[in-house]
């Protein structure tokens, strides 16, 4: 498997409760090995698209370094789901993806759009990203959704 098929990994449940009162349920994506560090990869659940980054075991990214995160894959300025084929990097030390279509950045920590890029969301959509609370158990990534 690769990191592009974790849309076709399939998906349980978790059985763990969660600190978080947003979380409704966990959902198991895909292994930590199957993403590959400073790669983005999409995973689908029911009609929820998340983006997933493992980022590298790398004194750039801080005390950030070798964690994953997750955020929605729609690209607010595109209307795209392409999020996960983004850029990662860090700004202040903060992980972050620039969105491959018209470069905005985004912050992987809270969703907030950085560098706006001279652009404005389509349809209304908020310029920040969704993003998700993300386990890593056993070797495995769970997502928790609302």
């Amino acid at each position: 498997m690769t990191a592009h098929d974790v849309s076709d990994v399939q998906v349980t449940r978790g059985n763990w409760g969660s600190d978080d009162p947003g979380v409704a349920r966990w959902e198991r994506a895909c292994l930590l090995t199957d993403l590959f560090p400073e790669r983005g990869a999409a995973a689908l659940f029911g009609d929820v698209q998340v983006a997933l980054f493992r980022l590298p075991d790398d004194t750039a990214y801080g005390g950030h370094a070798g964690r994953v995160y997750a955020v929605q894959n729609l690209d607010p300025f595109s209307a795209a789901n392409v999020v996960s084929r983004g850029i990662v990097g860090t700004r202040a030390g903060e992980p972050t993806v620039a969105a491959p279509v018209y470069k905005q950045v985004f912050s992987l920590v809270t969703g907030t759009c950085l560098v706006l890029a001279d652009k404005t969301p389509k349809d209304d959509l908020p310029a920040d990203l969704v993003t998700y609370p993300v386990e890593v158990r056993e070797g495995v990534i769970y997502v928790g959704l609302t």
